[in-house]
């Protein structure tokens, strides 16, 4: 799923959470919502810059876009940069990283960093919504390659009903947070 819609959702999963007490203090929204995007902020922002520098140097142009997709599985002869990005999408949407990370914070900080859970949800999200076309999720890397072949988040259908969804929802809370307000007056 794209980065935009995994703050969005994160900021309902937070809200929700949140509401129903989940955690002894609430968490805050912000950031939950930081931890949601954090594997793609992660993943993609050296092949972002080196991509767009590339075209700002005249090397580059947007009709190569589609070149630099990793399809499964990844072809040998890749540029270091997608090699290095493949690998940085492995360390940030594993289940076992993150349970690794969750693991030293919360035995760093003698408590749970609840608002992390933000960057499970993303690898959660992920699984379904990555197809062997780009980038399918490797939730159990470093001790498997197995990947799960969802349904591609970037089909025009998908990204239609998962931000109709998303605004519905929005919309919903907007409204109960209305109502009580209304109350409280």
């Amino acid at each position: 799923m794209d980065f935009i819609a995994h703050g969005l959702w994160g900021g309902i999963i937070a809200k929700t959470a949140n509401k129903h007490q989940i955690t002894k203090k609430p968490a805050p929204i912000h950031w939950f919502v930081f931890w949601s995007i954090i594997p793609d902020i992660f993943t993609f922002t050296i092949l972002f810059a080196w991509f767009f520098g590339s075209i700002l140097a005249g090397y580059g142009s947007f009709a190569n876009l589609s070149h630099y997709q990793i399809t499964e599985p990844m072809p040998q002869n890749t540029h270091l940069i997608i090699n290095l990005t493949h690998w940085l999408y492995n360390f940030s949407h594993s289940l076992v990283v993150f349970l690794a990370v969750f693991a030293i914070v919360f035995l760093k900080k003698r408590g749970a960093p609840w608002v992390m859970a933000g960057w499970l949800t993303h690898i959660l999200i992920d699984i379904p919504t990555h197809s062997y076309k780009f980038f399918p999720t490797p939730f159990l890397w470093p001790l498997s390659q197995w990947k799960f072949d969802g349904w591609a988040w970037s089909t025009p259908e998908f990204v239609i009903f998962n931000y109709l969804l998303i605004a519905v929802i929005y919309f919903w809370l907007y409204r109960r947070w209305l109502r009580k307000k209304d109350k409280a007056v």
